[in-house]
């Protein structure tokens, strides 16, 4: 370090400033840059009223003064305001990027997602921005010395100056401008969740929920599960694929132009192609698809405390299992064997971050081999079409559409790059589901053999401005609300469990269902029977003959 830096460093560290030109500082800083994504937005709804746009800065500068005072205390102030600043410019990269929105749910994503998947977020792009936005202004905050004038009660004598005059510049603009700012926010009312910092807010939410409230009591669920024996009194195998973020809009089978289904496209899949999801992110999604609660009565802690779908064939006599290739199951195979995928002894299908997903089904033979003439289910966790890497999600070979978007920072690509790259997650698939299907009619003489294929949630890849998932349910696009959901069967399955496959075809392109809908029709295909099971949320149950 030369003797300049060192002089700067001693300006820094003798540079003194009062606590209330330090708020007034700060509160500049989040309302006029960290916010710049919600005022775009008002601006945008306000029909590009220019006076609005301005107001609305002026707006959230006097509520950030207000917060700021009543955190800006002696002993606490920096270490308050110092992660406060690393946080909110991580925040405010991920909403000007990829119009992220800080709800509750986006940070149970964010507490839930693997390590592995965190780094495929970490750029030059993202680096840079943290850099410049939150760690310098961050050291800044960290050499300047707080100054608070004086005495105890000069001190909070001119916090409450600031406090009023900040009361009265609301006060002011509410008088001229409460018709226009009531019409947007009754109309939007998720504007709030855009606001940074909410993202702290919704951490301590997070937190208290599943830190420090009372436990709830465990609920067994379908212990008087039995299986229906198939006609031919062979065992069933079913292999139950868990997608990940594979959305319907770029499913071949459900109308989209290019075919992203070339390897099953004979195989005579059953798709579905009105499918809603339970949510937008895995946390949310994952759980409730498997729990037996409708999307508006979803309670997580209720779902990690309860069986779900799969402990009840387990209840039933089927030998079920997990295998996880995307980082976690959110507790849905609390009950269950689970294996997760080690990336060491498959070192030709993965890398230090991930695996392809072709690498679930080595677990498959050594499985089935187990307990033979038993009922079975095989439950894989793909990591699908996980953003933004997508390129990382198949081989090179397996390259369909090009020019793709080969980076993790996907707002420096194109559009036609993005969807490329994506498409070409989708149909390695495809690809993996053919060789799954492959397998299973390899054991058809001693098994009725199936496959269930259904993802937890969509994808946004640009559309108005939008990327990757997790945007709140109340205003997620299509793209993260629908997605595929395949079965299959060979025809001695259908036969023996007494299904009419040409009646589930019809089904499967007339109907609109759900994630509701898997809890039921799972079991209902499966030919499992218990008091938990709902007929009419059960899509077999019309088709039985």
């Amino acid at each position: 370090m030369n003797i300049s830096h060192l002089k700067s460093l001693t300006f820094l560290h003798q540079r003194s400033l009062n606590v209330n030109t330090m708020v007034l500082l700060l509160a500049t800083y989040f309302a006029v840059l960290f916010n710049q994504p919600i005022i775009q937005k008002v601006y945008a709804l306000s029909s590009y009223d220019l006076p609005l746009y301005f107001i609305s800065h002026l707006l959230l500068l006097a509520a950030f003064v207000i917060i700021f005072s009543l955190l800006a205390w002696p002993y606490v102030f920096k270490i308050i305001f110092i992660p406060l600043v690393l946080s909110s410019a991580l925040a405010f990269y991920a909403s000007n990027k990829y119009n992220v929105m800080f709800d509750y749910t986006m940070i149970e994503n964010i507490f839930e997602t693997n390590s592995n998947e965190s780094v495929s977020y970490i750029n030059i792009s993202s680096v840079s921005w943290f850099i410049v936005l939150g760690l310098l202004p961050a050291l800044l905050l960290l050499k300047i010395k707080i100054t608070y004038n004086g005495s105890l009660l000069k001190m909070l004598f001119m916090k409450a100056v600031l406090l009023c005059s900040s009361m009265l510049v609301i006060l002011i603009i509410a008088v001229f401008y409460y018709k226009d700012y009531a019409s947007i926010g009754r109309n939007n009312a998720y504007l709030n969740k855009m606001i940074n910092p909410a993202h702290v807010y919704n951490t301590y939410k997070y937190i208290k929920k599943n830190y420090f409230n009372k436990a709830m009591p465990y609920s067994l669920l379908g212990q008087d599960a039995t299986i229906t024996s198939a006609k031919n009194s062979k065992p069933t195998l079913m292999v139950f694929v868990v997608g990940e973020t594979a959305r319907s809009q770029n499913i071949a089978y459900n109308g989209y132009q290019r075919n992203t289904n070339p390897y099953t496209e004979n195989m005579g899949l059953i798709s579905f192609k009105h499918v809603q999801t339970c949510g937008t992110a895995t946390a949310v999604s994952l759980p409730c698809l498997f729990s037996n609660m409708n999307r508006p009565d979803y309670n997580k802690q209720k779902a990690n405390n309860q069986d779900n779908v799969l402990d009840i064939l387990s209840h039933a006599g089927v030998d079920v299992r997990w295998i996880d290739n995307d980082g976690g199951d959110k507790q849905v195979a609390k009950n269950l064997d689970k294996i997760d995928i080690n990336k060491n002894d498959n070192s030709d299908l993965c890398n230090k971050h991930s695996c392809y997903d072709q690498v679930l089904l080595r677990q498959l033979p050594r499985l089935i081999a187990k307990q033979p003439g038993k009922d079975k289910l095989l439950a894989l966790h793909l990591i699908g079409s996980h953003g933004p890497t997508y390129y990382q999600r198949y081989p090179q070979d397996k390259t369909l559409f090009k020019p793709a978007c080969e980076r993790s920072d996907i707002e420096n690509c194109s559009d036609q790059e993005i969807v490329n790259v994506y498409d070409n997650s989708i149909a390695y698939t495809d690809y993996v589901l053919a060789e799954t299907i492959t397998l299973l009619k390899q054991y058809q003489e001693e098994y009725n053999v199936a496959l269930f294929y259904l993802s937890d949630h969509g994808e946004s890849l640009g559309e108005n401005g939008l990327y990757l998932h997790g945007t709140p349910y109340v205003v997620a696009p299509d793209q993260q609300t629908h997605v595929p959901w395949f079965m299959w069967a060979n025809e001695a399955y259908f036969t023996n469990k007494s299904l009419n496959k040409a009646c589930l075809e019809q089904k499967a392109a007339n109907d609109f269902v759900s994630h509701d809908n898997l809890f039921h029709t799972l079991l209902g295909f499966y030919g499992v029977e218990t008091k938990q099971k709902n007929k009419d949320l059960d899509i077999t149950y019309s088709c039985k003959a």
